[in-house]
């Protein structure tokens, strides 16, 4: 079977299954008693609407029109986010809150929070153009929690939780997009594509060994996207007036997932007791773009806000129109993707860890 095929069928296997168990999850038990989460705008929850600095807010509509109270939540989406998803798919909570969000519970704080903040990157440069909280400075957000959940349920069991917790990182995309592709700044530094990968690579490395310092244990860890295939990126390419995908930055793509995916069981192995995996988010993205009418999509090469090639953040708002029906476009705006897609991604992933949890 192609691996085109193999992914739509585990995707329609995983969906149907998801749709039977329905009712059992809401009572089954949590898989991990925590969810944590590090990143960027692809499973930031809300932080940067309580980080005065930053850029990129999505605290306004139309993001989060879908969501339950139909108010815009900080998530650059239209619903749920992949961070939600997940943690609904694995039992452990329907939302996952934004760390800096105020007044968080002390059960909000026992089952996990979310770090990350849209626009950050592995690489440091990343976050002084869009002034998000830097991919390296979101431990120090954890060192809070932790203080915070030993408070709650003291060291032993504080640090149980943590040990058992899934943590999640997802991030990449600003690095090559702010500092490689479209503001080429590190272009002079990194002459070749691969060099600048094995940096940010060197980075992702070093999170999660800090993680692993603090107590994380089972780490799940996102690979690149199909690049050429954001319809910021298709828009950013002088004389794409047929918006054809960016073949040369969707094969960076592949080969910066090939390393990643080489280099995540060296650190495993070094690092005595953790499990980590490697989240394959490109075929299933490829496979939705190259067959859309298998997962209800229309269109997939713009986003539902505005013209959907330019707008996110600030530029999709209030006064932008949207396409009618949101769950027929793969993107959102012209970044993110929508909670269709990111449903169908939690599908696929769901499947990953539990097969990893079995293994």
């Amino acid at each position: 079977m192609s691996t085109s095929k193999t992914i739509t069928f585990t995707l329609f296997i995983a969906t149907v299954l998801s749709s039977c168990n329905a009712a059992a999850n809401a009572t089954a038990q949590p898989l991990f008693p925590a969810i944590l989460i590090f990143g960027d705008s692809t499973v930031d929850t809300g932080n940067n609407n309580y980080h005065s600095q930053t850029i990129f807010k999505a605290k306004h509509l139309p993001y989060g029109i879908d969501l339950p109270n139909h108010k815009a939540s900080g998530r650059f989406t239209n619903g749920k986010i992949f961070s939600d998803i997940i943690a609904t798919k694995l039992n452990i909570k329907q939302f996952v809150p934004p760390f800096l969000q105020p007044n968080l519970s002390d059960q909000e704080i026992v089952t996990g929070v979310c770090f990350a903040s849209a626009g950050a990157g592995y690489d440091d440069r990343t976050s002084l153009s869009t002034q998000a909280i830097r991919v390296s400075d979101q431990p120090k957000m954890f060192k809070s929690y932790i203080a915070r959940l030993k408070s709650i349920l003291g060291d032993k069991k504080a640090m149980e939780i943590i040990n058992n917790a899934l943590v999640v990182i997802s991030a990449g995309p600003n690095d090559f997009i702010l500092n490689y592709y479209d503001f080429p700044s590190r272009r002079l530094q990194f002459p070749h594509i691969s060099g600048y990968q094995d940096f940010v690579l060197k980075r992702l490395e070093n999170l999660v060994r800090e993680l692993y310092s603090l107590g994380c244990r089972k780490i799940m860890v996102g690979g690149l996207p199909p690049m050429g295939c954001l319809p910021i990126q298709m828009t950013a390419k002088f004389r794409n007036a047929l918006r054809f995908c960016l073949e040369q930055e969707n094969r960076d793509s592949v080969l910066y997932n090939q390393k990643l995916q080489k280099l995540l069981p060296q650190i495993e192995a070094s690092l005595t007791g953790s499990k980590i995996l490697y989240s394959n988010v490109y075929d299933p993205m490829m496979d939705m773009m190259q067959n859309p009418s298998k997962y209800g999509f229309k269109e997939t090469k713009r986003g539902c806000c505005g013209t959907g090639h330019l707008e996110t953040s600030f530029m999709c708002n209030a006064f932008s129109p949207t396409c009618r029906n949101h769950s027929e476009f793969l993107f959102f705006d012209s970044i993110h993707p929508s909670e269709a897609t990111y449903n169908y991604m939690g599908n696929f992933l769901d499947t990953q860890i539990r097969g990893w949890l079995e293994a």
